[in-house]
């Protein structure tokens, strides 16, 4: 056997290895980054920080773009699970700015992102939107509550619709069993606190009745009694 093959094909080997990992430890830091930016987006999304919100997303969207080319000459590593993560968390973020401040639904293509990543990122919104609900139903905005749960149902009829392998849709299954429970918690909260707050005016109403019939036989009764007393004596 000729060594100086094994050498050639070795170097060659090495030279490969070497540009992959070069690539790859610079593509983790930018992932890194697009996960916690995305994660203070839906922060200032929830504290109702549109600016902010935006603002945060741009610096996310570099950090996108900063992904792609260093894993150009690479695509078996930007289809990894580690890229995936962060495409998703960044597809979770355009989504939820877009149903909580109005505004068209972002596009896959558009966001420059794997459709496996995007459909999973949809699923996880359906969590985000549970807490917009939450906090309207504690401000008693009934048709914002009932918008928001329209939407969630929405995603959830498209997500399952997606029945494919996991090997493609990157475990889009769970994603999808996950947010039809939050779906469903969610309904039934907003039943229930629609409904308690239907007794509650129901109650109001029935106490307004019950004090204003005394405080007239009161009125009439006292009426009645200044006359009598005012009245001349025979």
């Amino acid at each position: 056997m000729d060594n100086q093959g094994l050498e050639v094909i070795a170097e060659k080997v090495h030279r490969y290895f070497s540009a992959k990992h070069a690539r790859r430890e610079q593509a983790i830091p930018r992932c890194r980054e697009v996960i916690r930016g995305c994660a203070n987006t839906i922060r200032a999304v929830h504290r109702g920080e549109e600016d902010a919100a935006r603002a945060l997303l741009d610096d996310v969207r570099k950090s996108v773009a900063e992904i792609k080319e260093a894993l150009q000459d690479h695509p078996d590593l930007y289809h990894s699970g580690f890229v995936h993560d962060a495409h998703k968390e960044y597809a979770e973020a355009n989504i939820t700015l877009a149903v909580v401040f109005g505004g068209a639904l972002p596009d896959p293509d558009d966001l420059e992102i794997g459709y496996a990543a995007y459909m999973n990122g949809m699923g996880e919104v359906v969590g985000e939107l549970r807490r917009q609900v939450l906090d309207a139903i504690r401000q008693g905005e009934v048709t914002r509550c009932e918008r928001l749960l329209s939407v969630m149902d929405d995603f959830y009829s498209v997500l399952i619709t997606m029945d494919f392998p996991d090997a493609l849709t990157y475990g889009l299954r769970r994603t999808t069993d996950v947010a039809r429970g939050i779906l469903e918690k969610t309904r039934g909260d907003l039943t229930m606190a629609m409904s308690q707050r239907d007794l509650e005016r129901r109650l109001r109403a029935f106490e307004d009745k019950l004090g204003q019939g005394p405080g007239r036989r009161q009125s009439d009764s006292s009426d009645g009694s200044d006359r009598s007393d005012g009245g001349p004596k025979g």
